[in-house]
């Protein structure tokens, strides 16, 4: 487990990104200016960085040379954008950065470049790596029989189904939209109580990958906390899932 900063305007791009490493054990921290990034470094005293390029008060690449002309740059930096050129890339990794992620980030390509940033910084610190495991390999539960079901499986890993997987009802009178939508809660809730809330394990039964996964339950007011789920309206309007960790599209107002 690691402390990890992430510094990002976009506040979807936060919330995701913390979301994820979240969920792969790490404490998430985040920061939506240089601002803020300045104050959560000295307090949290971070294990490694994520930081955007392009902020709307100080660049990272700025941020990032304030650092280390003062001595404070004490975890490693990875930066990100969306479209930063390669001379800013390669200005930010002379600086010191350790890698440069570029948005749309693939979700493979962010556990990697953490997974290795961690590592350089426990290195650099003369501490043995302790990664924690994998989602859904070390901690999978022992194999049992699926002869009878997915209830049985909950049960016997000493979990209830959602109230709305024991009785499968939906109105079938509203739009096929909402009752699709209505449909998936129930699925995903049942789902996640079956695999004990291992995205890992429900995005390959799905058949989702996991950043899809984590945009549809969070479209579907679906909570990744165990036990609990936003009470939100069947009826409520969906937005469309993006497969990567992207930024504010073009005429937003975000010049990412």
């Amino acid at each position: 487990m690691a402390n990890i900063l992430v510094v990002d305007d976009e506040i979807g791009i936060r919330e995701l990104l913390s979301e994820i490493l979240s969920d792969e054990g790490h404490v998430v921290t985040t920061a939506e200016s240089a601002a803020a990034a300045r104050t959560l470094r000295r307090e949290s005293a971070p294990d490694l960085i994520l930081l955007d390029i392009w902020m709307p008060d100080t660049d990272g690449v700025t941020l990032l040379k304030e650092w280390v002309a003062s001595g404070q740059l004490s975890a490693p930096v990875i930066m990100m954008s969306g479209h930063a050129t390669l001379e800013t890339a390669g200005e930010a990794t002379r600086l010191g950065a350790l890698d440069f992620l570029e948005k749309p980030i693939a979700l493979a390509r962010l556990l990697s470049a953490v997974r290795d940033g961690i590592e350089h910084g426990q290195r650099s610190r003369g501490a043995q790596p302790a990664m924690p495991p994998p989602a859904g390999t070390d901690d999978l539960p022992p194999m049992r029989p699926r002869s009878n079901a997915g209830d049985v499986a909950v049960r016997e890993a000493g979990l209830q189904p959602p109230p709305a997987a024991q009785a499968l009802a939906i109105n079938l009178d509203q739009p096929l939209r909402e009752a699709r939508d209505q449909f998936e809660r129930v699925y995903f809730e049942y789902q996640l109580a079956k695999e004990s809330y291992s995205m890992t394990r429900v995005a390959d039964r799905a058949g989702l990958e996991r950043t899809h996964l984590y945009r549809k339950l969070k479209q579907l007011g679906v909570e990744l906390g165990r036990g609990a789920r936003r009470v939100d309206r069947f009826d409520s309007p969906t937005s469309t899932a993006s497969t990567t960790i992207s930024s504010a599209p073009a005429g937003t107002g975000q010049d990412e």
